[in-house]
């Protein structure tokens, strides 16, 4: 099913983020024209989905697997020095400030929400839309409101 997807999509995500992480690999294996062809690849797929205008993944941001993107990528700009866990929902406009921010895994992440330098975000918190993240989240913590307020804290 996921293959007759990525064909009609013409987008193959696990294809996406495997190759992207090559290309921003300065110690990868990998010759320098496979490096140019798959960020030719990325590029490609960017362009086809509108993401190039607009959105920004730098190459210093750390992904430990691939976000899921349920908009897609639209909008969402990704700082240096920010590093992503695993299985993190990221909604569209979301923008993450270069400078030491941690996001910790199983985050969701709301539509237009901000994430500003020196934040740390916990396992498994929930950032709701329009939130202006400018502390850190503790784990399990739900977040709301555009001057952050955490009303939840469950383990």
């Amino acid at each position: 099913g996921r293959k007759i997807l990525a064909l009609i999509q013409r987008y193959d995500h696990e294809k996406y983020w495997r190759r992207r992480s090559i290309v921003i690999d300065s110690e990868a294996r990998v010759s320098l024209i496979r490096k140019l062809y798959y960020l030719y690849y990325i590029k490609k797929i960017d362009s086809y989905h509108g993401c190039s205008f607009g959105t920004t993944i730098n190459g210093g941001a750390k992904f430990q697997s691939p976000p899921v993107l349920p908009h897609g990528p639209g909008g969402i700009f990704v700082g240096h020095d920010v590093i992503v866990g695993e299985e993190v929902v990221i909604f569209h406009q979301v923008t993450i400030a270069q400078g030491n921010v941690t996001i910790g895994n199983r985050v969701r992440i709301g539509a237009g929400s901000k994430i500003l330098p020196n934040s740390h975000i916990g396992i498994g918190a929930k950032i709701g839309a329009n939130c202006v993240i400018y502390e850190n989240i503790p784990e399990y913590a739900t977040a709301v409101l555009p001057k952050t307020r955490i009303i939840l804290k469950s383990s």
